[in-house]
């Protein structure tokens, strides 16, 4: 068994993940500038589910820099700067969402910045695109994605959560997976 809930959490979660991130990739977000946008009406859908955590006081407590890890601003501009619509979308999640469950569907929004520098280099190469226009969202923080993670991880493994709130977080971050293909199924159909 894996020492730390991140090592436990990127286990139980990784054939969700993958097969999350082999279908975006089989979108060809970098192909064009509509299907790029089509990637940022899925980022847009899934941060608009998570946007009220970012206001839980519980999870302010827990994770450094909470407020500053928001990036639905950041997607609304970019898919401004393409001339894109940005989707009517009501958010799942709310205040009231348990900790765990939340802490799930951060797992996965914080998880996505560290493949979000990768996407960036691509967007850049490929499409021209910048962190003033259209892939502000994908840049990395200022400390570095990877050190931004380690922090969220930090916090996650130090949160001194028990056996069932754990599985919780493992349950809602694959439904947080399954939920963004489900928008990636629905965007690239």
């Amino acid at each position: 068994m894996s020492n730390t809930l991140h090592e436990r959490l990127k286990a139980a979660t990784r054939e969700t993940h993958d097969r999350l991130d082999q279908r975006i990739m089989a979108g060809d977000i970098f192909a064009n500038t509509d299907n790029f946008a089509r990637f940022l009406r899925v980022q847009a859908r899934f941060h608009a589910d998570i946007a009220a955590l970012y206001d839980k006081p519980e999870l302010s407590a827990l994770i450094p820099d909470l407020d500053e890890r928001r990036r639905l601003t950041l997607i609304a501009q970019d898919l401004a700067d393409l001339g894109a619509p940005a989707p009517a979308h009501v958010g799942k999640l709310d205040g009231n969402t348990p900790l765990p469950e939340a802490l799930g569907w951060l797992y996965v929004a914080e998880g996505s910045n560290v493949g979000g520098a990768v996407l960036f280099k691509l967007a850049s190469k490929q499409l021209g695109l910048s962190a003033e226009h259209g892939a502000r969202h994908l840049a990395s923080h200022p400390d570095g994605a990877a050190r931004h993670w380690r922090a969220f991880t930090q916090a996650l493994n130090e949160a001194g959560l028990d056996e069932t709130s754990e599985a919780h977080i493992i349950a809602a971050a694959n439904q947080a997976f399954a939920t963004v293909h489900g928008y990636v199924a629905e965007e690239f159909a």
